[in-house]
């Protein structure tokens, strides 16, 4: 942040404490897990605790510093930084059904709405924070429509919103990816229970003019992994007519984070199977290893 930025209080503590508060009341009335619930009030609690801004720690140590503090880890402390470097947090907007991912990208000098619609669907960006990730681990560069200039447009425009001196490109592996199997087992676990009815429905902002609590959640565990998926509520599910069949997964939890669609092939070798978009090759490996597994029975 630069030194000439806004001025941090002990005040912004509790207003992220009462925004976690707020995270982990949406999760207890979702069914989330209860141990995930009692980490956003943990953290809290900690936030209220300080005896300095949290966001002078994240300035003077960075990721690191809020980590090392009681009850915070990766997870958390990403959504302390997001909270201080953009004043919202993604997880509580899309838990009350509020999120807009295509119009918030659309803002960005460079991106138009369809080429916003690409980046949301095909990697995953909710938000300014996660489009400033990707423009620098790789992951923009792979969207179509991007070249080197149109990059270095969006890097000096984020550099400038978000208040933070330009980064030096790098390349990074995902850490911590989920298996193929487990994001489509969510799918299915998602899926089947949306249809039996048995998931609590929550009421989207967007495209819902009635106001109608229609849109089911689920909040899930693999192993230590946290999930939650919706079906997508995008305009483009909406235009094609695949709200009840795209399903949106994402995981947040204290050791990493992601978000992936789950579709229904129409072509080729995948068609008529789940396939993780842009996972496709691992998809084709898990569903030989499915039906040779069988086979051999």
């Amino acid at each position: 942040m630069k030194a000439n930025g806004p001025i941090f209080d002990l005040h912004h503590n509790e207003l992220m404490a009462r925004c976690l508060e707020e995270v982990a009341d949406l999760l207890e009335a979702q069914h989330a897990n209860p141990y995930r619930v009692q980490a956003y009030r943990s953290a809290a609690v900690t936030l209220r605790n300080l005896d300095e801004p949290a966001a002078e720690i994240l300035k003077r140590e960075g990721l690191d510093g809020l980590i090392l503090l009681p009850a915070i880890g990766e997870s958390i402390a990403h959504s302390i930084e997001q909270m201080v470097l953009t004043g919202k947090l993604n997880l509580r907007q899309r838990l009350r059904g509020e999120t807009e991912p295509e119009q918030i990208l659309a803002t960005v000098p460079g991106i138009g709405p369809q080429l916003a619609i690409r980046i949301h669907e095909q990697i995953g960006v909710e938000s300014l924070f996660d489009l400033e990730e990707a423009a620098y681990d790789g992951r923009l560069a792979r969207v179509e429509g991007f070249g080197a200039k149109r990059l270095r447009a969006v890097r000096e425009s984020l550099a400038g919103r978000l208040h933070r001196p330009r980064r030096q490109p790098r390349q990074k592996a995902v850490p911590n990816q989920p298996s193929i199997a487990d994001l489509l087992d969510v799918d299915r676990e998602y899926r089947q229970k949306a249809r039996a009815g048995e998931l609590p429905r929550i009421a989207p902002r967007r495209f819902n003019p009635t106001h109608e609590a229609w849109l089911p959640i689920l909040h899930t565990e693999r192993g230590q992994m946290h999930y939650t998926a919706l079906y997508s509520n995008t305009a483009r599910a909406h235009e094609l007519n695949m709200i009840h069949d795209w399903v949106v997964i994402y995981r947040d939890d204290q050791d990493g984070s992601g978000q992936w669609t789950v579709i229904t092939g129409r072509y080729g070798d995948l068609r008529g199977k789940r396939f993780v978009r842009g996972r496709e090759d691992e998809c084709r490996s898990h569903y030989k290893f499915v039906k040779d597994r069988i086979a051999g029975y």
